[in-house]
């Protein structure tokens, strides 16, 4: 209690704009669930709890977007990570997550050019030929400006914003409260672990704050495509129009398709980072796109193989490929930014997603169960239902051409399936989904007739194929049996100990059963009680004999050890009945 009463007085100035937030988006309920009330009014805080009158009006979904904007970076972003859980909401609730920006006023060019002059070691006019003090973006964490080195290349300069590490980790401690209350509170909440959920946010949003790993994260993406090529999408005419950096009289060197800024690491660190300025045309700007003769229906192809590839071969995939992180290039090459958020899938997982895909696209509905039952984990899950709903999915789709196929509606309708079976995707799944949705999305506004079933089956069908080539058996055959050998190697070790301890008497096998223990809480529970009621009751009595003692000390006439017999029990009877309501309660709910 007393480190929790340190924290809140820490907090206390955040935690009033919290509550005064809410309050004013009608979720005074909530603080004073949370306990937050009650500690800003100890501390002399007023709230002011008619304020959420003038925004009655507005639907619940617009209420927590708009009260997340107010509420500042941190919750800003938790919103974005909130509209990747496809699972977790309903349409109408992503499309209003989805419109949260990233975006906030600058920051004072006084107070970024110290930082950068601690973090580079000198100001930043001495390190750069040129530096432009306005910002060419500010958001909310960060803001990035333009500069130019020394040998003439153009660079971005992105700077986090100074003193937001306080803010954002007050931010985080009540998240997580919020989320322990939820966990408590209502027990379909907890079906979505929301504690695990702020947990993950936690780790993507600390990760964030720091741009040396966002740049390793660039960098890795950058590695995975060093030679990548996909000259099916595009004629060699296209390829050979993009220019040329390289220098006269030596070999030609086709440029990249897929571009990742360069990092310059002399001059990055956790809180500053100079990559390679992108000079393209953002993806927003279709009608550049045609002005500049891009060819849209390769730029589409282009793009879907791209990120199939992160996410299919290389498991490290850009987690947030929004037009707004994607730029045109000449020759139809496409540049991405912003690895801030990025996704990683294990082998296990890959597999599991190709065979979903290849279930979807095929109309294979006991693959895409099987899969979906994988991802349950241990939870209970109505199965013969869940196989009947996949299956009349299924049959909406069968019979249909490959190119009618949308996979983004046919996964948006598999969640919807996941989130009536009260099934929380993994986060890694849930990044993924969100990605494909917004991939498909960006295909059909650059061409109409992208089909991201038909890019998608032969990458997926390749992949599978690929895991099972002799060399790839190998390969986990010598895997497997490297760790068979391990566990025969300690065998004799292991062995020997357990006879040893069966030899002193101090052998002892734990089980583990779940409806064991909790019969055990009950029965210690009703054990309690029932000491409780004996001790009650023998003050009860003890108390009356009392009272039949002539002498002794008096208060209001009766003998005090009576009388404080008589407190005693009737506190203890409260105590008694308020267990035993509270047991009943929360066995009924």
């Amino acid at each position: 209690m007393f480190w929790q009463a340190l924290v809140a007085a820490r907090d206390l100035g955040r935690l009033h704009e919290i509550a005064s937030v809410l309050i004013r988006y009608g979720f005074g309920d909530m603080v004073r669930r949370m306990g937050m009330a009650n500690s800003l009014e100890r501390a002399g805080r007023v709230l002011h709890w008619k304020q959420a009158d003038e925004l009655a009006h507005l639907e619940p979904p617009a209420r927590v977007r708009r009260a997340l904007e107010e509420l500042g970076p941190t919750f800003v972003k938790l919103g974005q990570v909130l509209a990747t859980r496809v699972d977790l909401f309903a349409p109408e609730w992503i499309m209003e997550f989805g419109k949260l920006q990233d975006c906030a006023p600058a920051s004072s060019y006084a107070g970024i050019r110290q930082q950068l002059t601690d973090d580079l070691g000198a100001p930043p006019e001495q390190i750069f030929a040129a530096f432009d003090a306005e910002p060419l973006a500010a958001a909310s964490i960060a803001q990035v400006h333009r500069a130019r080195l020394a040998d003439g290349s153009e660079v971005v300069v992105k700077v986090r914003r100074p003193d937001i590490v306080p803010v954002v980790e007050a931010d985080l401690r009540w998240l997580m409260r919020l989320a322990e209350l939820a966990e408590t509170e209502n027990h379909e909440l907890r079906n979505f672990h929301p504690q695990e959920v702020v947990r993950q946010f936690t780790l993507s949003l600390r990760r964030e704050l720091d741009f040396a790993s966002e740049c390793r994260s660039s960098e890795r993406i950058a590695n995975n495509f060093a030679g990548y090529t996909d000259q099916d999408t595009a004629p060699p005419s296209a390829i050979a129009k993009a220019p040329d950096r390289t220098t006269t009289g030596l070999p030609t060197v086709p440029p990249a398709i897929i571009v990742i800024p360069r990092v310059y690491w002399q001059w990055t660190s956790e809180r500053v980072c100079v990559q390679e300025f992108i000079a393209g045309i953002p993806g927003r700007n279709l009608a550049a796109v045609d002005h500049g003769g891009f060819d849209r229906k390769i730029l589409a192809r282009r793009g879907a193989h791209a990120v199939l590839k992160m996410i299919v071969e290389d498991g490290f995939f850009h987690a947030d490929p929004h037009p707004g992180n994607v730029f045109y290039l000449p020759g139809n090459r496409i540049a991405f930014i912003d690895f801030g958020m990025v996704g990683r899938l294990t082998e296990e997982r890959r597999d599991q997603l190709i065979r979903l895909m290849l279930g979807l696209v095929r109309n294979e509905p006991e693959r895409v169960a099987d899969v979906m039952l994988d991802w349950t984990g241990d939870g209970a899950v109505d199965e013969a239902g869940l196989l009947l709903e996949i299956q009349t999915f299924a049959d909406q789709y069968y019979g249909l051409p490959l190119k009618q196929l949308s996979l983004g509606a046919m996964l948006n309708d598999l969640v919807t399936i996941l989130r009536e079976h009260r099934i929380a995707l993994p986060a890694d799944l849930a990044l993924l989904i969100k990605a494909f949705i917004t991939l498909e999305g960006m295909g059909r506004e650059l061409d109409p007739d992208f089909d991201m079933a038909g890019e998608a089956l032969p990458i997926l069908e390749q992949s599978l194929r690929a895991r099972y080539t002799p060399t790839a058996l190998i390969k986990r055959g010598w895997r497997s049996a490297s760790e068979m050998l391990g566990i025969i190697a300690d065998l004799p070790h292991d062995l020997s100990r357990l006879l040893r301890a069966a030899r002193r008497g101090r052998l002892e096998i734990h089980i583990d059963v779940t409806h064991l223990k909790h019969v055990g809480n009950q029965l210690d529970g009703a054990a309690n009680r029932l000491v409780i009621g004996i001790v009650v009751a023998a003050l009860i009595i003890g108390s009356s004999i009392v009272m039949t003692v002539p002498g002794g000390p008096t208060l209001l006439g009766l003998p005090t050890f009576g009388l404080l017999g008589y407190l005693g029990a009737a506190a203890g009877g409260v105590w008694l009945l308020l267990s035993i309501w509270k047991s009943s309660r929360a066995d009924r709910e």
